[in-house]
């Protein structure tokens, strides 16, 4: 039996599709088990990370176990920024000691990759970091994956690119710009996830997941107008302007401020995988990016028409 925690969310979803394909039993845990799709295979049970209720339950009898939760959500009274770190440590200290008491072998986590120069850590990537440590040092057979930009039709981060590409002509680029990443197709990180708990080589270790092609963001908003078939121009800044563009790219994108305003902290710094451990070891052809931004867009259009398309 495999636990999918954050399986109502859009990784963990794809997730637990992925598994129920391969006929693995899952079970997910969820604050409101209602929000999840009866399927053959698939067990859900009710839990909080945050107070602990249900996890005994929902590890019984687990060997592995995901963890894909990761909250930018404001709680009441308090910043997002302070707010968001506290409730992932509280959450992932409960998971780690739960874990540990029902004997799972080991636990899988998606975080998110690092700058590579060494820089201080943003809020956002400083609490995934925080998150993988409390994991792998209480469950050391554990598996830690790192991602940057997951190119999927559903991804938040891919989402805020889309949509300034579809509503803004002109396209405001701060001095972040040119920072590079590797962004990864989101059915190649979903594969990544699936094989990791059955990977020997994998176990104790943090491994950088990244796509074929390092691109700026910049480059990345270009390349996404040419698959829309759209124009856009591109009007350098030469600041960063995070605390105030965020609000605007939020109210541009439709995503919520919580969540924009760490995830454009973190642009700061060129987000590259250390190395291609994770391809060698796991042995996948990865997507590049065209194919994966093509991918995406077709599955966005079954779903919801893109007016600049």
């Amino acid at each position: 039996m495999e636990l999918v925690t954050g399986a109502t969310g859009y990784v963990g979803g794809r997730l637990v599709e992925r598994l129920l394909r391969e006929g693995r039993a899952v079970r997910a845990l969820a604050r409101d088990p209602s929000r999840l799709q009866r399927r053959t295979g698939l067990e859900a049970v009710e839990g909080d990370l945050l107070t602990g209720a249900g996890l005994e339950r929902a590890l019984d009898g687990c060997d592995h176990a995901y963890y894909l939760v990761h909250s930018m959500e404001p709680a009441p009274g308090a910043s997002s920024d302070s707010g968001f770190a506290s409730r992932d440590r509280a959450a992932a200290e409960n998971f780690a000691a739960a874990a540990q008491a029902a004997g799972v072998r080991r636990v899988v986590y998606l975080g998110g990759i690092l700058p590579s120069d060494g820089a201080p850590l943003s809020p956002h990537l400083a609490s995934r970091l925080e998150v993988e440590r409390i994991l792998l040092e209480a469950l050391p057979g554990s598996t830690a994956l790192r991602a940057s930009i997951l190119i999927g039709a559903r991804s938040p981060s891919f989402r805020i690119l889309v949509r300034l590409v579809e509503r803004l002509r002109l396209v405001p680029l701060p001095a972040w710009r040119d920072h590079r990443t590797a962004p990864i197709d989101e059915r190649d990180a979903v594969e990544y996830l699936s094989r990791a708990p059955l990977c020997d080589e994998a176990a104790g270790r943090s491994l950088d997941i990244a796509g074929p092609d390092v691109l700026s963001y910049a480059a990345m908003i270009e390349r996404i107008a040419d698959l829309m078939g759209v124009g856009r121009a591109p009007i350098p800044i030469g600041v960063s302007l995070t605390p105030v563009a965020s609000p605007i790219v939020a109210s541009v994108t439709g995503q919520p401020l919580e969540l924009v305003r760490p995830l454009m902290t973190s642009l700061g710094r060129d987000l590259l995988p250390r190395d291609d451990s994770a391809r060698r070891i796991f042995g996948l052809r990865l997507r590049p990016f065209d194919r994966a931004v093509e991918h995406a867009l077709a599955e966005w259009e079954r779903e919801e028409e893109l007016a600049a398309r």
